[in-house]
């Protein structure tokens, strides 16, 4: 038949095309090499590394980093508030039509009136209702399409890359406008649907900062829970700017995501935190030993949003500069070793317009919420120096507690889609008016900042959106512990998947594939299997059969002979 090869000389089209591209998408982190960075090894050592992971090959387990942070930024879920007219999937036209025909509503109409208004009824819903309606339900369609699209991109780096924690950045939903039943809502989807899984960090976890410190971990310990939790930031469209967060929608953040505030500390142990005393003056083969400090990790999740001023809610910010001050005020002194600060935050710190695509930018309301910060695209520069000098204790000053060279860390962030990988510094050898100046990273490492004399510094890390729009991102952060220079060193790399149009053509490509292969093996199998169903034979006695074939010749052989 023609329509069975037809289909036949689909699936020799689609099925290829279909496993290409499935593959693709299911194992995007294998053909972007995507790894978290190894310690001391190239960025193809660590993909060869986890590659052999997951084959039988043994891998090198001294390669893998013991901290390693997946970081996504900006998911930003939207819900039914950003579907315009979402009214029209009731068809509510149609309901007035109903209401006019048969004067539901009471209204008196001479019989011409109601015609006049029942015609108009259905002229608006067929040119009206449908067509909104339509566009209604292709935009909840594409909500769904894009919690699963995100999902993907989560459970596929979760799997390949075998992260021992994770992030997300801040704007987990759309809009901090929404009503407490959509922010409801959209808590499910992402719980249910994108992060699928994951567990938000307890509030017995997430600790807050105490001269006494009592909840330092191990790392490594608890492992498979630790994968397991989402370390939720607040942003902006989840809690407001600093102008209007309010009480009742940080409440609603912590219930749904967890706290906006809080501290995490790790140990690492080590074979031996005990070397031989290699300081001048000891003679050879000294029984004298020298203990060395315990590498400890600290991991501060900050809400930035009302960092600046003016505030909406002085009581919301004040929790915040409370926090902030607890965090400073207990922090080992600067001159400790093995020590690492991560801070976890929202809001990037203030930086020139051209160094990353987002220029400051400061809006304010006008007249409500006490004037507050209405959007910002940076800390301003007086927050961003309190943010560097006050939790890593940085300085221009070289007289001051560790020479200003402050804690050794680093900061990621979201806020801006694009992303961006920055080193903000600061010269002592410069004139009395010393200030904070910020160059892109690679820049900076090319110009050898990091190495110049009297230059402090530290890298921040803008992670760039996870939204489709953006390419799909997320970040590798790896963390490891160097025993020969008794200090903690770090590398960051970026996986990107595509737009989420990529998720949306394998899965339609498939489901065409799988239509055009059961439709085939219908045509092919599906005849084998019934009665035959060919022209109906006349049943005849078998004489009766023979002598009317016999007839036949015999008249036939008559004719021939006249």
């Amino acid at each position: 038949m023609f329509f069975v090869s037809v289909l036949r000389n689909a699936l020799c089209i689609l099925v290829p095309l279909s496993l290409l591209s499935s593959s693709y998408l299911y194992l995007y982190p294998v053909f972007h090499l995507c790894a978290f960075p190894a310690p001391e090894d190239t960025s193809n050592s660590a993909f060869l590394n986890t590659l052999r992971q997951h084959t039988l090959s043994s891998h090198n387990a001294s390669k893998i980093a013991p901290f390693r942070l997946l970081a996504l930024g900006d998911p930003q879920l939207e819900g039914e508030s950003s579907i315009p007219d979402a009214e029209a999937a009731t068809f509510p036209n149609f309901s007035k039509f109903w209401q006019d025909a048969l004067l539901l509503n009471g209204t008196k109409h001479n019989p011409l009136q109601r015609l006049r208004h029942s015609l108009h009824d259905l002229i608006d819903f067929y040119l009206d209702d449908i067509p909104k309606a339509l566009e209604v339900y292709r935009k909840r369609l594409d909500h769904v399409g894009n919690d699963y699209y995100l999902g993907h991109i989560y459970r596929t780096l979760h799997w390949w890359t075998d992260p021992s924690h994770v992030t997300v950045l801040g704007d987990l939903v759309g809009s901090q406008w929404i009503d407490d039943d959509e922010f409801e809502h959209r808590g499910w989807r992402y719980w249910n649907r994108v992060f699928r899984g994951g567990i938000k960090v307890s509030e017995e976890i997430a600790s807050q900062p105490v001269e006494d410190f009592q909840d330092t971990r191990i790392l490594g310990d608890d492992a498979p829970a630790w994968k397991k939790r989402i370390i939720n930031v607040a942003g902006n469209h989840d809690i407001g700017y600093a102008g209007d967060i309010s009480p009742e929608r940080m409440a609603r953040f912590t219930r749904v995501f967890g706290k906006a505030n809080y501290e995490l500390r790790f140990q690492l142990p080590i074979n031996s935190t005990h070397t031989a005393n290699h300081s001048q003056g000891l003679d050879e083969g000294s029984a004298e030993r020298e203990e060395k400090t315990i590498p400890e990790l600290r991991i501060v999740i900050l809400n930035d949003m009302n960092l600046d001023t003016p505030a909406g809610s002085i009581e919301v910010q004040d929790e915040t500069y409370h926090f902030l001050n607890e965090i400073i005020t207990t922090s080992h002194e600067v001159t400790r070793p093995a020590h690492f600060t991560l801070v976890l935050t929202h809001i990037p710190m203030y930086k020139d317009a051209g160094i990353c695509v987002d220029g400051p930018f400061f809006d304010f309301f006008d007249g409500d919420f006490s004037n507050g910060v209405k959007e910002q695209n940076h800390l301003s520069a007086d927050a961003s120096k309190g943010f560097l000098e006050g939790i890593y204790g940085m300085s221009g000053n070289e007289w001051v507690p560790g020479h200003g060279f402050g804690r050794n860390g680093v900061v990621l962030n979201g806020h801006d889609h694009e992303g961006c990988d920055v080193y903000h510094y600061i010269n002592q050898s410069a004139p009395p008016e010393r200030y904070w100046q910020a160059a892109r990273y690679a820049d900076a490492e090319a110009a050898g900042y990091e190495d110049e004399a009297g230059v402090i510094g530290l890298r921040e890390i803008t992670v760039r959106s996870m939204m489709g729009d953006f390419g799909g991102n997320a970040g590798l952060l790896s963390l490891w512990f160097d025993e020969e220079d008794w200090d903690w060193k770090f590398e960051f790399a970026n996986c990107k998947l595509g737009t989420q149009h990529i998720w949306w053509v394998v899965h339609i490509l498939d489901l065409i594939t799988l239509g055009v292969g059961i439709a085939y093996a219908g045509f092919l199998f599906v005849p084998k299997v019934l009665p035959s169903s060919g022209k109906r034979k006349t049943a005849y006695p078998e004489g009766q059969r023979e002598s009317r074939f016999a007839g036949s010749g015999k008249e036939k052989s008559a004719e021939e002979k006249e």
